[in-house]
C-alpha cells in the first residue's frame, strides 16, 4: 500500500521547495517543463491529491485568527486573548473567539466551522473532554491538511504543532518549595484528574520539592479534583491529615480550601498556609487575599499570535514544529507566611 503523502513529502523527496511543487502541479510557467514532469509523475504515482480546503487556506487569506478557548468565565483566557489580540492588531489581524465548554464534539464542530474559509489558522486551549477521552482525530486532520496550528497552556505530547506553555511542573515546584522553606510540613495539594496535564504537572512539581527535601509522597495529601462532583467535598478531606499548608492548582480551589479552613475556625496563615495559582481578581481580593503562582497569559497569548502569524505567513516554509515554555513566579500576599 503506498504512503498517503503531501506536498511537502514530495518536495523533500525530491530535493525542490514545497513552492516548485505547488507550482508545477499548477502547471506554472515559472517551472520548466523537465521539473513539471517529475513531479508530476511522482504525484500520479501516489495518487497525490491536492486537499481543497488546505489550498482555500493558502490562496485566501482572510486576515482573521480563529481562538477556540475551554470556558468562558477564566480571568487567565482573558489575560490570553489580550495578548493576542495585542499581537493580531499590530500585524494587521483580526480576532475570533470561540468557546468549546470543555467538550470534545463541540470542540470538533467550532474547528469545522472555523476552518471552512472563515479563519487563516487556530490558536486552542484543549477541551478537558478531549483530553479525558484521548481522542484527538480533530487536529490531526488540521496538521495533515497543513492548517496553521498553535496550541497554548493546555496541549498534548501527540499533537505535532507548535505550543506555547507554561513551566508547570517548575511552578509547583516553587509554589511547594515556598511552603516547605516558610516551615510547612504536611503540605496537601488540591489538582485534577491525570488526563488535564496541567494538573498533572504541577502536580509533578510538588512531588519533586518534597522528596528534594525527603519527604515522602503520602497519597492521603493528594486529591484529584472531579469538576463533576462536588468540588468542596472533596478538598475538605484533605482537612482530615492534620495538614498545616494546601497548594492548589488554580485560584477557585484556593478559594474554597481558605473557606474550609475558615469554617473549621483555622487561623491563616498562622495554622494553615494556601498557594493557589494564576493571578486573577478572586486571589486578590478574596479575605485573605491569596498567594498565588503568576501565569503570565499576557505574555503567552503574545507568543503564541507571534508563532501562528510566522506559520501563517510562511506556509511554505517546512519548519519542525516548536515549543515556547513560560516561566513562572510567585506573588506573596495574605494566605501564607513570608520568608
Amino acid at each position: 500500500m503506498k504512503t498517503k503523502i503531501t506536498i511537502k513529502i514530495i518536495a523533500k523527496e525530491l530535493g525542490v521547495s514545497v513552492s516548485t511543487v505547488s507550482k508545477a502541479l499548477r502547471d506554472s510557467h515559472e517551472i520548466s517543463q523537465e521539473t513539471k514532469d517529475r513531479i508530476k509523475a511522482y504525484a500520479d504515482y501516489y495518487n497525490y491529491r491536492p486537499n481543497n480546503l488546505a489550498l482555500q487556506l493558502r490562496n485566501q487569506q482572510t486576515k482573521v485568527i480563529g481562538i477556540i478557548l475551554p470556558q468562558i468565565v477564566h480571568h487567565f483566557f482573558s489575560t490570553v486573548i489580550k495578548g493576542i489580540e495585542h499581537e493580531a492588531t499590530e500585524r494587521g489581524y483580526n480576532i475570533m473567539v470561540c468557546f468549546s465548554n470543555n467538550n470534545e464534539a463541540k470542540e470538533a464542530e467550532t474547528i469545522d466551522v472555523l476552518t471552512n474559509g472563515s479563519v487563516d489558522g487556530l490558536l486552542v486551549s484543549l477541551a478537558k473532554e478531549t483530553l479525558e477521552n484521548n481522542k484527538f482525530h480533530h487536529f490531526n486532520r488540521l496538521i495533515h491538511n497543513e492548517i496553521p496550528l498553535v496550541l497554548f497552556d493546555r496541549t498534548h505530547n501527540s499533537i505535532e504543532c507548535d505550543k506555547v506553555i507554561v513551566d508547570d511542573v517548575g511552578a509547583g515546584y516553587k509554589a511547594t518549595k515556598y511552603l516547605l522553606e516558610t516551615g510547612c510540613e504536611r503540605i496537601a495539594i488540591a489538582t485534577t484528574p491525570e488526563h488535564i496535564t496541567v494538573g498533572l504537572h504541577r502536580s509533578q512539581g510538588y512531588k519533586k520539592a518534597l522528596m528534594e527535601v525527603g519527604k515522602g509522597i503520602d497519597p492521603r495529601l493528594m486529591v484529584g479534583v472531579d469538576e463533576s462532583k462536588d468540588i468542596q467535598s472533596q478538598i475538605e478531606k484533605l482537612f482530615e491529615q492534620n495538614i498545616d499548608a494546601v497548594f492548589a492548582v488554580n485560584e477557585i480551589y484556593a478559594a474554597i480550601a481558605i473557606r474550609i479552613a475558615k469554617e473549621k475556625g483555622m487561623r491563616i496563615p498562622e495554622d494553615i498556609s494556601v498557594i493557589g495559582f494564576t493571578d486573577g481578581l478572586i486571589s486578590e481580593y478574596s479575605s485573605p487575599s491569596i498567594t498565588t503562582v503568576v501565569q503570565y497569559g499576557y505574555t503567552m497569548g503574545k507568543q503564541a499570535a507571534e508563532m501562528l502569524i510566522a506559520r501563517i505567513e510562511n506556509k511554505d516554509d517546512v519548519i519542525p514544529p516548536k515549543t515556547k515554555v513560560i516561566s513562572s513566579n510567585i506573588k506573596v500576599r495574605e494566605s501564607s507566611k513570608n520568608l
